[in-house]
C-alpha cells in the first residue's frame, strides 16, 4: 500500500500533467481566435451561409474548449481537495 507522500506526489504528478492540457486548451483557443479573425477578413463581404455556418463552428469548437478548461479545473479542485484530507 501506497504512503501518504507517495499518494501526495503521485497526484502532484497528474496534476501538471493537467497543468500541461490546461495550456495546451488555452493555446488552441487563441489559434482558433485568430484564424476565426484571419477567416473574417479574407472572406468580407460574402454573403454566403457556408462563411456564416464556419464562423459558428469555429465559435462552438472554443465554446467546447472553455467548458473543457472549465472541466478540467473542477478536476483539480478534487484533486487538491482530495490530497489536503489525507
Amino acid at each position: 500500500m501506497a504512503s501518504v507522500a507517495e499518494v501526495r506526489s503521485a497526484v502532484d504528478a497528474a496534476l501538471e500533467q493537467v497543468r500541461e492540457g490546461q495550456a495546451a486548451i488555452e493555446a488552441a483557443r487563441q489559434r482558433l481566435g485568430e484564424a476565426q479573425q484571419s477567416l473574417a477578413a479574407a472572406l468580407d463581404g460574402s454573403a454566403s451561409d457556408l462563411v456564416g455556418a464556419a464562423h459558428a463552428s469555429l465559435s462552438q469548437a472554443d465554446q467546447q474548449l472553455e467548458e473543457c478548461l472549465g472541466a478540467t479545473l473542477v478536476a483539480v479542485e478534487q484533486a487538491q481537495t482530495y490530497t489536503a484530507q489525507l
